[in-house]
This record gives structure tokens, C-alpha cells and sequence, in this order.
């Protein structure tokens, strides 16, 4: 089990950054602190803004399996899909280990995993790359060209990536988002943006054909040393896929929740 603190340092940067994005796509959206839930649901396309995630410390298998359900119950009303993310480590001890069996029972199935990390990394030596060369992103068409990035690398339709992150005033100025180009042509990109005295790094993503080439790694490297730079800040945290933890890990950032993303049963 991880340290309890890095596991809700996790959950909660979680929270806090994700408030931002999902106000970002709408003012209106529904962001709330429920008694153990945050909901933090913009009803985008780009389902990674719809995100619903337990928050209570020790909580026991009972309490587990009466917010799942209430959690999904906010999921159904919805008009678009989302995940509920959910960190194992928050958990008591039993409610772990009947965690898979209430959230069935909430109508609830297990999307995929992933891992929290984090690390006092900062600052970082300013990378290169022979094949690369990086742009920061401060237009509409480059964020256009990030959309479709993450779009591809994680199977959504183009259309949903842009309505996520489309014509957004905070990610071509806030928050610290790159692309690395080969040839002038977009292959990967990364972002960092300032939450509560540390940098997230969000979305993450190299075109499927380029991956294992070391751009995300490089592009990620990228966006952290120029987020230090520009906010002095020494301790970064993120969320990682399982393909992603190894590459996290050799940047210098640390395993320390495991998470586990939920979606409605079909």
C-alpha cells in the first residue's frame, strides 16, 4: 500500500486541477463537493472531463458501496460518459478487498488502470531530442494538432478531442502545453499547469505510429523544464496509463496510488 499522504496528494490534485479544465470547457458544469464525492463533470465529448472520484479517507467496504452507488447514479444522469476514478489506497483495508464486487453491484466495470505518481524533480535539465524540436502551444490550430493527438493515441473520435480542449484560452496560455514536431509534423505532446504548489502533468500523448522513440519522454521533459522555469516549482505530480508509468519513472517521478477508472456497465 502507498503512503497514505502521496495518496491523497494524488486524489486531491485530481480534484483541484481537474475543476479548472472541466470550468474551463463550461462555466455551468457540474462541480460539486458531495458528502466522499467530487464530481467534476463538464458533459464534453472528451470523456476524461467527466469524472466523478471518492474522497474520504479509511472509508469502510459499507461506506465503499454506498457511495459507488451514488456515484453511478450521477453518472446515469448525465448525457455523456465519463469515468469514476478511484483510489485503492484511500480505502480501509476490506473495502479494498471487496471493491470489485461493489462496484458490479453499483452497476459499475472496470475501464482500465492506472497509477499516481509523483516526485521532488524539479528543475529539470532542458532536453533535447536529435529527431525533435518543440513548439509551444499558443494558437488554435496547435491546439487543434494536441486534440488530435491525444484523440489518436487513446481511441477517441477527432471530433471529441477537440471538443475537449477546442479554441481554450487556458491551454494556450495557463497551462504549459507543447508539441514536439518531426519534420514540422505533430508527433507528440505534453502539458503542465500550476495546482496547489506543485505542476500536473496532463495528456500526455505520441501519435501510435511514433511511439517507443523516446518523443513522449522527450516532449514531457519539455513541458516540465518550462513549467518550472516560469513557476519556480519544485514538485511535480501526474496520472499515469500503465504504458505511460515507465516512462514517468525514468523522468524520476514515483508510483504512489494506485487508481482504478470505472465506467457505467453497458
Amino acid at each position: 500500500m502507498a503512503d497514505l499522504a502521496d495518496a491523497i496528494e494524488s486524489m486531491e490534485q485530481l480534484t483541484v486541477v481537474w475543476r479548472d479544465m472541466v470550468l474551463d470547457r463550461d462555466p455551468g458544469a457540474d462541480v460539486r463537493e458531495l458528502p466522499g464525492i467530487a464530481v467534476r463533470w463538464a458533459d464534453s465529448r472528451f470523456a476524461f472531463w467527466n469524472c466523478v472520484t471518492l474522497t474520504e479517507v479509511g472509508a469502510e467496504a459499507g461506506l465503499v458501496a454506498q457511495r459507488l452507488g451514488s456515484a453511478a447514479d450521477i453518472m446515469r444522469s448525465k448525457r455523456r460518459p465519463g469515468f469514476l476514478w478511484l483510489f485503492e489506497d484511500l480505502l480501509a483495508e476490506e473495502a479494498r478487498t471487496r471493491l470489485a464486487e461493489a462496484a458490479e453491484q453499483a452497476g459499475l466495470e472496470h475501464a482500465f488502470p492506472g497509477t499516481g505518481m509523483a516526485g521532488n524533480l524539479l528543475p529539470l535539465a532542458e532536453p533535447h531530442h536529435p529527431d525533435l524540436t518543440f513548439v509551444r502551444v499558443t494558437t488554435d490550430a496547435q491546439l487543434q494538432d494536441y486534440a488530435d493527438l491525444n484523440s489518436r493515441a487513446y481511441g477517441f473520435p477527432p471530433a471529441d478531442g477537440r471538443d475537449g480542449l477546442g479554441a481554450s484560452d487556458l491551454w494556450k496560455s495557463r497551462a504549459c502545453a507543447w508539441l514536439a514536431l518531426r519534420d514540422g509534423v505533430p508527433v507528440a505532446c505534453a502539458a503542465t499547469v500550476a495546482a496547489d504548489g506543485r505542476l500536473f502533468v496532463a495528456l500526455v500523448a505520441t501519435a501510435p505510429e511514433w511511439q517507443h522513440r523516446g518523443y513522449g519522454e522527450a516532449v514531457t521533459r519539455k513541458a516540465l523544464y518550462e513549467g518550472a522555469r516560469a513557476t519556480g516549482l519544485t514538485r511535480a505530480t501526474l496520472h499515469a496509463t500503465p504504458a505511460g508509468a515507465p516512462v514517468y519513472r525514468r523522468i524520476g517521478f514515483q508510483p504512489n496510488s494506485t487508481i482504478h477508472f470505472y465506467r457505467l456497465r453497458s
